[in-house]
């Protein structure tokens, strides 16, 4: 059998040895406000409008000022074309997996393979990034308590290695040591994963139900932020408005792709899903056009609230708030923060364990990875590894190298998805599609396109450690997947 050999869509288990089918359409949307509304409008979003200067004044990204709303609707227009594949293939594969699980019944066992060792950098290194930022903003948070955790517990080695800020890179002289190494570690950050580990092996339904009492919690605060901030705009910080023409704003683009990677979180829910072919076209598509219509709205409302590059800062809204004079506010919405971000590492987290067990399931991952708790019928092995990886990783990684990683490796992944329907409309025309990309030539190839372009404004360096990320996994591949692959020894 060759590396291009597909897998039979069939379908899951709903038996006593699968999953159980809790969700409905509601929570599916729920799930993608919660991971899409997090650290991309929380902490990034100063970052795309400001850009990235190095403290020599060399240019890193060029941001997009004022025209940040179009970056996020140039996202949710390449969102949108590879949410509606998504759609297509979710609603005829309903299983875990998600574009790993379509790439595999479409493209074959070797892209399925590189599609899911992609989704697995997305969110494991993605799960950093937002640990990290919820660190920063519940610093933030304590301060206004009067409570400062010390530098040495609330900053990771790399992190400070990082910095351009002198106060933090005299951490390396001040933090205690052991032996030669000076104990730099971000504590809150390792917490918060620790705690949502927990949480998620509790069940699916309990940690839906968490997830939809904070997502209420981050939209009553961005409505403040919104309702406070609009009375106070100064329509002279909208000029000028796009500073960097169009590079600012594929850049800017570029920088917060990852916050809307919150869709395909809500595809790994397939076989946990009442009446997936319903269901998840509509949690897919209908999540992600109200994230859209948040972004936009918020950001129109931060770079009128103060110049676009004074946004620049791990806690950019709340930051606004404070420049503006609006303490109070700026206190509440940094105490949201805390809320919303929590949220995104819990639908991130619950995702990452399910495109596991998909791969351990097809035998290209050890079969440990596929076990389900015999009560609450989750992949609670590897949501425990995956809690200890990614709380280790927040203990000490640099959240800015992060996202890079995480966008590239999302961008590859919907890619894929986009040419998957393609494949699979010419090969199987008649196969039965509860729901139907329009235009499917437009917008598969229009879908692949505008993600390879949204990949150019990535730095060479996220291009190289993909590369290699990419080189390590073909080697696991070659190593043990090919030889153990369910599909081959049938």
């Amino acid at each position: 059998m060759g590396l291009f050999d597909r897998k039979p869509i069939v379908a899951s288990d709903d038996g006593e040895h699968g999953m159980r089918r809790t969700l409905g359409a509601a929570d599916l949307v729920m799930l993608a406000i919660g991971a899409v509304i997090g650290a991309g409008i929380f902490s990034s979003l100063g970052t795309a409008a400001a850009g990235e200067t190095l403290a020599d004044g060399t240019v890193v990204r060029y941001g997009a000022g004022p025209a940040l709303v179009l970056s996020f609707v140039l996202l949710g227009a390449v969102c949108g074309l590879a949410a509606l594949c998504y759609a297509e293939l979710a609603a005829m594969i309903p299983q875990a997996g998600s574009a790993y699980a379509y790439a595999y019944a479409t493209l074959g066992e070797i892209v399925a393979w590189i599609v899911g060792w992609a989704l697995i950098l997305e969110y494991a290194v993605g799960n950093v990034a937002v640990a990290i930022a919820w660190g920063g903003y519940f610093n933030s948070l304590l301060t206004g308590f009067g409570i400062s955790l010390p530098g040495w517990l609330t900053h990771g080695y790399w992190n400070v290695k990082a910095s351009s800020d002198p106060a933090i890179l005299q951490l390396l002289d001040t933090a205690p040591r052991l032996g030669p190494i000076p104990i730099l570690i971000n504590l809150p950050a390792f917490a918060i994963v620790a705690a949502i580990t927990v949480l998620l092996l509790q069940g699916v339904k309990e940690s839906t139900r968490a997830n939809n009492i904070m997502v209420v919690v981050k939209l009553l605060v961005l409505a403040l932020f919104v309702g406070v901030g609009a009375m106070h705009i100064d329509t002279a910080n909208y000029t000028p408005f796009a500073p960097n023409g169009f590079r600012g704003i594929h850049q800017g683009a570029a920088i917060v792709f990852f916050a809307y990677i919150g869709f395909d979180a809500i595809s790994t829910a397939a076989e946990e899903t009442r009446n997936p072919q319903r269901n998840l076209p509509l949690g897919i598509l209908g999540g992600l056009g109200v994230c859209t219509l948040i972004y936009v709205i918020v950001g129109f409302v931060a770079t009128g609230l103060v110049p676009y590059d004074q946004l620049k800062s791990s806690d950019p809204l709340a930051k606004a708030l404070q420049i503006a004079g609006l303490g109070t506010a700026s206190w509440i919405v940094a105490a949201g923060a805390v809320v919303s971000m929590a949220a995104v590492l819990l639908v991130f987290q619950y995702g990452q364990p399910r495109i596991f067990y998909a791969m351990a399931r097809d035998g290209l991952l050890p079969k440990f990875a596929a076990k389900l708790h015999p009560k609450t019928r989750t992949p609670h092995v590897t949501t425990t590894l995956t809690g200890i990886c990614v709380a280790l990783g927040a203990l000490v990684a640099d959240d800015a190298a992060t996202y890079d990683l995480t966008n590239i490796g999302t961008l590859a992944a919907f890619a894929v998805v986009c040419i998957g329907v393609l494949v699979l409309r010419l090969r199987e025309p008649d196969r039965p599609r509860p729901f139907k990309v329009p235009f499917f030539w437009l917008v598969c190839l229009g879908g692949a396109g505008a993600c390879v372009f949204v990949m150019q404004g990535l730095p060479a360096s996220a291009w190289i450690a993909f590369g290699v990320w990419m080189a390590i996994g073909l080697t696991v591949y070659f190593a043990f997947g090919y030889r153990n692959s369910v599909l081959r020894s049938r």
